[in-house]
């Protein structure tokens, strides 16, 4: 766990800035504490991703300025992030505050009046803007997140409205920062009142014969579950074991056809939710026990049914005033939700199949990567005496935790001398260099959480067996080759854009064209790359670049980077 004190978590916070840089050559401090900030968000479930692209210009007597962008909830909703860095816990002043709120909202009022067309269509500022103005008729609302490393007076910030879209405003300061990053679970309690929702839902306590845990029987509405989903949106599943399959499943286009045919027959066929609570206010009347709240809601089953309704409803505009769903819900205490939770969801009925990779970072497979990361030696490098081991860390903070524990300094160093930070990789690092060697770029510049989410459920949900020592060297082979590409092609383009599509293409490429498992032994053994793969990344980059720089009528370049299409164009090259 991070820091609990303000002091420590400012050191902790600067450290990641610094691991951040180290991991991506070109950028400033502002740029990775940005990702650095937004990831807190993005394993919280506030955020589903950020594609962080500084841009700052000025706009008669005032600027715009953002740092980073990503669409959610289907693409209907803009996320726009602006970064306060540099206050290093001091206070941030108010004037401050609303002065970026108002240079962000600003910027998304000019990229839907054509921005990009004042831009150079070759930078990322081109392609934010151009993103933004193509996909503004599908929006529904803006989100505009402050990030930032000071302390804000501010205890609230009131709505706008930018046009006909809601705008609302959200301040990241470094204690809400670190209440987030350093409780049990990252997730912050949501609490439904549903007599403030206007609702009464009658319910069935179960038999009360173990005393650690209660459960509940009740039927929502699937209006409500709609309304509550597009409230907290993946904060509601962040211990479901699943992401939304976005209607790829036959089950969720299933609940689609239900919702539009036979909504009185939803009840019958759907098997509805499980969700967790931590506390519970019940009311006794006259006909019967009524259901009033609930703490710290979660659901861990249903995932699929709660995301497909709210699509139904906000996206295809389906009628769901005749959807009933029925939930069971289980009120454990706090202390007991890692344990029971996990029991819960294998074997809870579910929609759609779940493989013991779903369970993300306490699955047996990630746990095992860690096993090996602990275990084996990398060999020493040419010309040096000296081995290290890569550190995967499976949940976040282990290595900084890790680390702590070695007491002096001279500890310290010798922990840092066999665990280098740049030999430290993640599991989305993991998915992203796995997938490039898949030849699967496309997947890739999806974003990291999203390329997580389909290697988890399509590449090791079909995996029998665990990792073993073969699969964890390799892995670090794929690591070494997708990284050191990175810094060679940023090499022969400093300050150009695109690097991150141009590497997994470029990787993807070489991989195409080349005996895998024989140049990662090699890669392995050498911990570099062959000279003829650094001669290939030379040569093939450049080719590469043009390719997605040429998207088809003159089309957004990031969006172009995500179409199968453009890899078998690439391809091509080979």
């Amino acid at each position: 766990m991070l820091g609990d004190t303000m002091e420590e978590f400012l050191a902790d916070l600067e450290s990641a800035v610094e691991d951040q840089l180290a991991r991506s050559v070109g950028w400033l401090r502002r740029d990775a504490f940005a990702r650095v900030a937004s990831d807190y968000l993005i394993e919280d479930g506030t955020l589903e991703d950020l594609e962080v692209g500084y841009y700052s210009a000025p706009s008669g007597r005032s600027r715009i300025e953002v740092a980073g962008y990503a669409f959610s909830d289907n693409g209907q909703v803009l996320d726009l992030a602006v970064a306060g860095y540099r206050f290093s816990g001091q206070a941030v002043p108010q004037d401050q505050v609303h002065r970026q709120f108002k240079w962000a909202t600003t910027f998304a009022a000019q990229c839907r009046d054509g921005l990009h067309l004042s831009l150079e269509e070759s930078s990322a500022a081109f392609d934010m803007a151009q993103t933004i103005n193509a996909r503004w008729a599908g929006l529904r609302e803006i989100r505009i997140f402050l990030l930032t490393d000071g302390r804000a007076s501010i205890t609230s910030v009131t709505a706008q409205q930018l046009g006909d879209l809601p705008v609302e405003l959200s301040l990241w300061d470094a204690e809400r920062l670190r209440r987030l990053a350093t409780s049990g679970r990252l997730e912050e309690a949501i609490t439904i009142d549903f007599a403030s929702l206007g609702e009464e839902l009658r319910c069935l306590p179960g038999p009360n014969a173990d005393a650690e845990c209660q459960c509940i029987f009740t039927v929502l509405p699937g209006q409500l579950l709609a309304d509550i989903y597009d409230r907290y949106g993946a904060k509601l599943l962040q211990r479901n074991v699943r992401a939304f399959l976005q209607l790829r499943g036959k089950v969720n286009k299933g609940i689609i056809d239900t919702i539009r045919n036979a909504p009185d027959r939803f009840l019958a066929y759907n098997n509805g939710i499980s969700a967790t609570a931590t506390s519970i206010v019940l009311e006794e009347r006259a006909d019967g026990t009524y259901l009033a709240k609930l703490g710290d809601l979660q659901i861990v089953n249903g995932g699929q049914t709660t995301a497909t309704l709210h699509q139904a409803a906000f996206r295809e505009g389906a009628d769901l005033g005749r959807v009933q769903v029925p939930a069971k819900i289980t009120v454990v205490s706090a202390e007991q939700l890692d344990e029971l939770v996990p029991q819960i969801s294998r074997f809870a009925n579910s929609q759609n199949s779940i493989a013991e990779a779903d369970f993300e970072s306490n699955s047996p497979f990630h746990v095992e990567l860690e096993r090996f990361s602990r275990t084996i030696w990398a060999p020493a490098a040419a010309g040096d005496t000296r081995q290290t081991r890569w550190y995967y860390e499976r949940v976040r903070g282990q290595y900084q935790v890790e680390r702590a524990r070695h007491l002096t300094p001279a500890r310290q160093r010798a922990f840092d001398e066999q665990h280098p930070k740049s030999q430290k990789f993640t599991k989305t690092d993991a998915a992203k260099y796995d997938m490039s060697v898949r030849q699967m770029p496309h997947i890739v510049s999806l974003g990291a959480q999203k390329c997580f989410q389909i290697w988890t459920m399509d590449i090791l949900a079909a995996r029998t067996y665990l990792p073993n020592e073969i699969y964890f060297q390799n892995l670090v082979a794929k690591a070494i080759l997708f990284e050191d590409a990175r810094k060679i092609i940023q090499r022969l383009n400093p300050g150009a854009g695109y690097l991150a599509n141009v590497t997994t293409y470029t990787v993807a490429l070489i991989a195409a064209g080349t005996n895998v498992d024989a140049l990662l032994a090699d890669i392995w053994r050498n911990q570099r790359l062959p000279v003829h793969v650094v001669e290939s990344v030379h040569r093939l980059s450049p080719l590469v670049r043009t390719v997605l720089l040429r998207a088809p009528g003159s089309g957004n370049v990031t969006e172009w980077g995500k179409k199968e299409e453009c890899w078998k164009r690439v391809s091509g090259l080979a």
